[in-house]
């Protein structure tokens, strides 16, 4: 069975109602992402980055997936899919992808803030004076600016065993899972979804597909069946 890489990001999750990492204007649900999402962020204000994640964990939990998640689970049918994500959500899991890969943490999961390791689940708030067993305060388990991406590598490793690869909603403006993309092998086949395709070298031999990612992957689909036929 094939190897098929889904690299994801916040586009396929927007047709679900959840709003893109950062807008145009540099804020995040009327947020300075620095203030919510940095290392500098969580030492200013706790308690703000906390009810921050709060609410995009209330708002994830309403949240449905959508067609181009659900497409891209029932691949698994004919392909050995694995989707890596820059995504926090859980909507692929919930669509029946069983192989997920997430870059940037998870809105489910929570640490203490002296270390990465063990993870906890969570589906309610966490408040400060919640502390993990070490007896340091909880923090969502979610890569914030500035710090390490412990996922890299193994991503890596998942692109480099790629048979055949769909980049779907990502700007590719986030380093370092911008530059996953040069890990692939050049002769695959590779598709790339988006209302706004980022810049591709020519030499990479990616086809476009300028779309939304729930029709998008409607495309892809159909050529993936066309191919299989």
């Amino acid at each position: 069975m094939k190897k098929l890489v889904v690299l994801t990001g916040a586009g396929i999750s927007a047709e679900s109602g959840l709003k893109t990492f950062r807008d145009n204007d540099g804020l995040w649900m009327g947020y300075d992402v620095y203030e919510v999402a940095s290392p500098q962020g969580w030492r200013k204000d706790p308690g703000l980055v906390l009810d921050f994640y709060n609410q995009r964990r209330k708002e994830i939990q309403k949240a449905q997936p959508n067609s181009a998640h659900q497409i891209i689970a029932q691949l698994q049918d004919n392909y050995a899919v694995a989707i890596i994500t820059q995504n926090i959500d859980d909507l692929h899991e919930r669509a029946g992808s069983k192989n997920v890969l997430h870059l940037h943490g998870e809105i489910f999961k929570m640490r203490s803030e002296n270390d990465d390791q063990p993870l906890y689940d969570i589906k309610s708030d966490i408040l400060l004076g919640h502390t993990s067993p070490d007896g340091f305060q909880l923090r969502p388990h979610v890569v914030w600016f500035g710090e390490q991406v412990p996922m890299i590598p193994k991503a890596k490793e998942i692109m480099e065993q790629a048979d055949l690869f769909i980049l779907v909603g990502t700007s590719l403006q986030v380093y370092p899972a911008a530059g996953l993309i040069d890990f692939l092998s050049a002769e695959i086949p590779k598709y790339i979804i988006d209302k706004n395709p980022p810049a591709i070298p020519p030499h990479l031999n990616f086809k476009i597909i300028n779309n939304t990612a729930t029709k998008g992957m409607q495309q892809v689909q159909q050529i993936l069946a066309t191919n299989l036929s």
